[in-house]
Formats: C-alpha cells, structure tokens, sequence
C-alpha cells in the first residue's frame, strides 16, 4: 500500500474535500466523526491507511476551535492507524492573523497552532494565501503555501476593463503590487488607521483612481469594515466603480449587511470556506473554486514533483 494515496476532510467543508477527491479521481475516504454531548469530538477511521499517503482536507474556519480540534484528533487517529505520511491540507489557517506579540504578554496563536500540528503527528501543510507568509517558520516541517492569484487574475481579465489594484493598508502593498504587475495595470493604496480589532477608519488614497474600475485586493474579508470603508474612500476620489477580491471569505459580525449596503459594486472570493447561508443569498458575493488547484498540488506532492511550478 505504499504508493496509495488517500482524501479525508472532516466537518468545515466536505464539499471542497468532494470536489479535490473527484478533481484527484479518488472516492472520498470514509472516518467517522461525532460529538458527545458535552461537546468533545471523537474521530474513527473507517478504512484501513497502513502505509498510505494521506491527506486531510480541513480549512479552520467558524467555529474555529471544534475545526481545529477535528483535525488535530483525526491525524492522532490516523498516525496510531500507521499511515505513512499525514499532509494536513488547510486552505484557511485560522488564528492566522496572531502572528506576532504586538503588545506585551500576549500569545503568538499561529505558532501555537503549527506547535498542535506538529505534535500530534502532521508531517507536511498544504495552506493558501497566508494573512504572513512567515507563519510557514513556524513549522519545522515542509509546507506548501499556494496562491489563489492566478485564479482571481484570470477572473479580472475576463470581467473588467481599465482597472487600478488597490491595497486596502500598507501590509498589503507586495500583494497588490504582483497583481497589478501581472495586469499591467496601475497601484494605489488606502492610508488605513485602525483603532482598534475589527474596527478601522479610512483616510485617503495614494494614487491615481480617477475615472477607472478600481479592484481592492485582500487575502480576507471579516466584518468587511475595511473593505466598505476603503470602497467609499475610492469613490470619493474618482473611481468609476469599485469591487474587491478576497481569498478567505470569513465574512462574521455585520458582514453580509455591510456589503450589502455598501457602494462595493461585487466581492469575489474562493471556496477556501464554505459561504453561509446568508452569503450565498448575497447577490455582490461570488466564490471561485480552488479545489482543481489544491488537487493537482497534492497530486504533486504525493508524486514528489514541484508545486512551486504551478506558478511559474
């Protein structure tokens, strides 16, 4: 069984875990997961996985914690089931955005959470569009950052015309600028100052919007504070309409009223998480598939070929 590879997904989003196990030509692999009632999880393995290459499909998203615990216990169970190698394919990294002390006797949570990983039995990460590409540190295993990008910009291509990226804050200028290098389009960036988590107040724009289809670009959307308020500051100078495209569409709190109320013209995310009930009623909202993408990387890794190639 040496060369088999195998696709579980726990509970976060069993559609995506169908689609790359379709994408990959493979039935999706059965474990049973359940609650108890007093809200613990317990995981069995349905199938034998001695000596196979497996892959568990789980982003962490809401709720964050039972997400993460299903997939810390279901490599526990799978590693004491003497699977060969375990990748933990995490399209949303949760806890992403604890990256740093940023005040004193705080916790770095995305390292703690790579730490979970590692102890319990993950031997490599497949993830997408890291809120800081330096989380990948923190883990002293391979990981696999991939990039929904080529798949927003052949969205943009398609759909508009005469358009300028926009980074919504100064963290995102590197992200904004490959995709307007990739465009050949111009580069503007909004002066954010963000009083406090959740909350942020736009100032004004650095550069030429003026007339043209402006494009705010983030790696996710939460409360959408930052992309409603980014969206009227660019109208205010001159945009001709403004639409934005986000990987992670994690979208909690006023989200879904924000956008809808706002002058934000569309949203484009990925699947990376399965849209809410109330999101997919959300007629600006428009999610693109990352399965093939995230397929053919486990693909690659289970053949030992390069993953960075898909990019190049």
């Amino acid at each position: 069984m040496a060369n088999i590879i195998k696709v579980f997904t726990g509970n976060a989003h069993r559609e995506m875990g169908k689609e790359i196990a379709d994408h990959l030509g493979l039935p999706l692999s059965r474990a049973d997961i359940k609650k108890f009632s007093d809200g613990e999880i317990f995981v069995e393995i349905k199938e034998n996985v001695r000596g196979t290459d497996v892959f568990v499909v789980q982003p962490t998203c809401t709720p964050v914690n039972d997400h993460l615990m299903e997939l810390v216990i279901m490599v526990d169970a799978l590693r004491r089931a003497s699977a060969r190698r375990i990748t933990a394919v995490v399209p949303y990294y949760g806890y992403a955005r604890q990256d740093r002390k940023n005040a004193p006797r705080v916790p770095i949570t995305a390292k703690v959470v790579a730490e979970m990983f590692m102890a319990v039995g993950v031997r490599r990460v497949l993830c997408m569009d890291l809120h800081a590409g330096q989380i990948q540190g923190f883990f002293n295993i391979p990981v696999d950052h991939l990039y929904a990008a080529p798949i927003m910009l052949k969205y943009i291509q398609e759909s508009f015309d005469d358009v300028v990226m926009v980074s919504p804050d100064a963290g995102g200028v590197e992200r904004t600028r490959a995709f307007a290098k990739r465009l050949n389009s111009d580069l503007a960036i909004i002066d954010k100052r963000r009083d406090k988590p959740n909350e942020c107040q736009a100032m004004n724009v650095v550069g030429d919007v003026e007339g043209k289809t402006a494009i705010l670009v983030d790696d996710m959307v939460d409360t959408a504070g930052t992309l409603c308020a980014g969206a009227q500051t660019l109208l205010d100078s001159g945009a001709k309409e403004v639409h934005a495209c986000c990987s992670h569409a994690v979208l909690s709190g006023p989200a879904i009223e924000r956008i809808t109320s706002s002058n934000l013209k569309s949203l484009v995310v990925t699947n990376s998480i399965p849209l809410n009930a109330e999101a997919q009623k959300c007629g600006k909202i428009k999610a693109l598939s990352v399965s093939e993408l995230l397929a053919e990387a486990i693909n690659r890794i289970h053949n030992e070929d390069s993953v960075s190639s898909l990019f190049v």
